[in-house]
């Protein structure tokens, strides 16, 4: 099956190695950046294109691997190029913007979101392998009247590189993935800013001396910075309704510093670390 990917970063190239790994897939590459393009082919990803076009030319499936803010250029290049038949899917965490730029997909076109969870904060071809998506989730949120045949596509590639499929609405995709990916983030960006900000202010070493829970908790910041600039744009209802309510929920903690409510304090952390421990032997995120 000829697989046209388009963006080859982090998640386009681990695909990419991951489908040549399970065979079947004729991979071709694009990516505006000529840098990128330049890497991909060092690496061996795929036959790797200048123009869209042309990988678009006979290809069976195209998967957008880039950020969410640029899918409305490519439905247009897409809907000029791509031949009938062809399904359209992509790996964005934004699924409510996405089902409203693929209903423009001209006839003969089939589009089918889908959001693989899965990802480091590390970006580019070379930070790419096959294992990334191996038992994590992939989430496909059919249009309203999509094709079945495209949506089964679909499926059968990201369970061939080992992902496990589940089904869900749009608007539910985004607010799940607005408290369990986009708050996390947004917490991640802001504490590191705010602790370089204390150290500009205070001449401490704050930076110097963070321990390793810092370290853990902010690694998310490294992430690609235009992905997540698009993320939170595209995905404003969801993300504003979450972080809203995580909000109140820093404010009651706050007052239970503030007072000196300790009894509070441990009853709560009690009931986190339970979830998280239900969480981790559930298998969270695999």
């Amino acid at each position: 099956m000829k697989t046209l990917i388009i963006g080859a970063g982090l998640i386009g190239s681990s695909l990419a190695r991951a489908l040549k790994q399970a065979g079947g897939y004729d991979i071709i590459l694009h990516d505006a950046n000529d840098d990128v393009r330049s890497k991909a082919k060092q690496l061996g990803l795929g036959h790797v294109v200048n123009q869209l076009a042309e990988g678009l030319d006979g290809a069976d499936i195209v998967v957008l691997a880039t950020p969410v803010g640029t899918y409305e250029g490519l439905v247009k290049e897409i809907n000029e190029h791509g031949p009938d038949g062809l399904v359209v899917t992509d790996v964005g965490s934004v699924k409510s913007m996405v089902a409203k730029e693929f209903a423009t997909l001209r006839q003969g076109l089939h589009g089918v979101p889908a959001h693989p969870i899965a990802g480091t904060e590390k970006s580019g071809p070379e930070h790419g392998f096959a294992s990334l998506f191996a038992q994590r989730w992939s989430i496909i949120t059919p249009l309203e009247n999509g094709d079945e045949g495209a949506q089964k596509i679909v499926t059968k590639l990201w369970e061939d590189v080992g992902a496990r499929v589940e089904l869900m609405t749009p608007d539910r995709h985004d607010l799940v993935m607005a408290i369990t990916s986009h708050i996390p983030h947004l917490v991640a960006f802001s504490t590191v800013g705010t602790a370089n900000h204390l150290e500009q202010v205070t001449s401490s070493e704050v930076i110097k001396y963070s321990a390793g829970g810092f370290d853990s908790f902010t690694r998310l910041a490294g992430s690609d910075p235009v992905m997540w600039r698009d993320v939170f744009l595209n995905n404003r209802e969801a993300v504003m309704e979450m972080l809203g309510r995580f909000i109140e929920d820093l404010v009651t903690v706050q007052r239970m510093i503030r007072y000196g409510d300790g009894e509070a304090m441990e009853e709560l952390f009690g009931q986190t670390r339970a979830i998280r421990k239900q969480l981790i032997d559930s298998g969270m995120g695999r």
